[in-house]
């Protein structure tokens, strides 16, 4: 089983840019999908980007096509959101997942939405 961890949230301004990681421990952490998440105050958790092993199947939400760039290091076990053109409308808690990978990552994502094993996640805070 993965364990999860995510970091590097903050305050930005509009516009500006952060970059989130999610480190994992264990050994299977090659072989998941993972995904990002987020959950405004208020507002159910939501689906922004995921990738498979390979990264050759990447999937984003439409608020995050062309801001928000997944990566992953599977050497380093850590997967990364690159998050570009923030807004305030971005401002969240952010989380990550993962699962096995047996389906296209658009069929691991509500799998991974309602499975309901979360870190703590780290807060995003984007002012105008």
């Amino acid at each position: 089983q993965v364990q999860l961890a995510e970091s590097g949230g903050g305050l930005v301004q509009a516009g500006g840019s952060l970059k989130l990681s999610c480190i994992a421990s264990g050994r299977t952490f090659s072989s998941c999908v993972i995904g990002w998440f987020r959950q405004a105050a208020g507002k159910e958790r939501e689906f922004v980007a995921g990738i498979n092993p390979s990264s050759l199947d990447i999937q984003y939400s439409d608020s995050a096509q062309g801001r928000f760039f997944i990566s992953r290091d599977n050497a380093k076990n850590t997967a990364y959101l690159l998050m570009k053109n923030l807004e305030p409308e971005d401002t969240a808690v952010y989380y990550c997942a993962a699962e096995l990978e047996r389906w296209p990552v658009s069929t691991h994502i509500p799998r991974m939405l309602a499975g309901g094993s979360w870190g703590q996640g780290t807060q995003v805070t984007v002012s105008s």
